[in-house]
């Protein structure tokens, strides 16, 4: 493991995003809060939560960091039936959040193929990518292309973002 002992604590934040594409029904159903194991969504954004919270566990090497916040939005994709994830996480560290962020949107994308592959194993997770990070010795960094911008991997834009669904 990398010492990170030496380094100022300095605020961090990262930014990530993926997709899961999926039959049209089973998007609708998704959204509508009626798949067969319940809340997809509601549970997709606590599962990314818990997995930046515990990045450390799963990825050797990586350093046990205070977690200050995570958000995670969901959306569907205006071009494509499917859903896209982005998370972000902050802290006050010596070293950066990105790997969490990367965690937290493969973990939610995972949990939404979790609790619909009984509607449509043939769902499809890519576009995983960071987006931004703010803080550190490299200063601040943006992907070249913007979120939603249209590349071969990037199915498409997404619309409004999406709110668990109220019990």
């Amino acid at each position: 493991m990398v010492s990170v002992a030496e380094r100022p604590s300095t605020n961090r934040q990262a930014m990530a995003e993926g997709w899961i594409r999926m039959d049209p029904q089973v998007l609708q159903r998704i959204t509508a809060a009626d798949a067969p194991k319940g809340d997809v969504l509601a549970v997709a954004r606590i599962a990314a939560i818990q997995a930046a919270k515990r990045t450390w566990e799963l990825i050797p090497l990586c350093h046990p960091l205070p977690i200050h916040g995570v958000e995670v939005q969901i959306s569907p994709m205006a071009r494509h039936s499917g859903l896209r994830i982005q998370a972000s996480v902050n802290t006050h560290a010596r070293t950066g959040v990105e790997m969490e962020a990367l965690t937290a949107v493969q973990v939610g994308l995972l949990t939404v193929y979790d609790m619909a592959k009984a509607l449509d194993p043939a769902m499809e997770i890519g576009g995983v990518r960071l987006l931004a990070k703010q803080g550190g010795r490299r200063g601040d960094w943006r992907h070249p292309r913007e979120p939603r911008q249209a590349v071969d991997s990037d199915p498409g834009e997404e619309g409004a973002p999406l709110t668990p669904s109220s019990p």
